[in-house]
């Protein structure tokens, strides 16, 4: 019998729906609710309890929050079709010298800046996961060699720390029912 649910969050770009999966295939003493959160509010979704957890985009930098890095997401940049720049495999910062960047205005502006390189004009920087969420026939994404990576963590206050949400990381972590911790 579920009494409570745990609502997780996750920002754009990641895929939670292999650990809800591997959630609902023990017996688990809540429910998972999947609740899409923009990363301008991945902070704000857990101080105002909109979720319990969210997967959050690193740097995220609260003494508040429990942080357990999981990934990195691989940089990336997305441009037009027609751009030269899409016929190469990865590229890297010396194939963008002479090109325009099209830089992030706000946190949630991926797909604006997907539409506008789509239609010719220069090149936007983003994680590899964020350009495939926002692919377009019209566009083209690449690995950017020698990049940073971005990485993705799960997230929650520690002040409301339980059971559930500690089942739920060791889920996120692959133990099973039958692994110990």
């Amino acid at each position: 019998m579920h009494t409570t649910t745990l609502r997780v969050g996750f920002v754009p770009g990641v895929e939670p729906d292999r650990f809800l999966r591997r959630w609902k295939s023990g017996r688990r003493q809540a429910w998972l609710e999947l609740v899409p959160v923009p990363l301008s509010r991945q902070g704000a979704a857990l101080t105002d309890g909109e979720v319990d957890m969210c997967f959050v985009r690193l740097p995220h930098a609260s003494e508040d929050l429990h942080l357990v890095p999981l990934w990195e997401e691989r940089a990336a940049i997305v441009v037009g079709t027609e751009n030269a720049l899409s016929l190469l495999d990865e590229i890297g910062e010396d194939d963008l010298e002479g090109e325009t960047e099209i830089p992030s205005t706000h946190l949630d502006d991926a797909a604006e800046r997907v539409a506008v390189v789509a239609t010719g004009i220069g090149y936007t920087r983003m994680p590899l996961s964020l350009a495939r969420l926002h692919h377009r026939k019209d566009a083209a994404s690449r690995i950017l060699r020698d990049a940073e990576p971005t990485r993705i963590a799960l997230a929650w206050p520690r002040a409301a720390d339980d059971a559930v949400r500690q089942e739920f990381v060791g889920v996120v972590r692959g133990r099973t029912a039958r692994s110990s911790r």
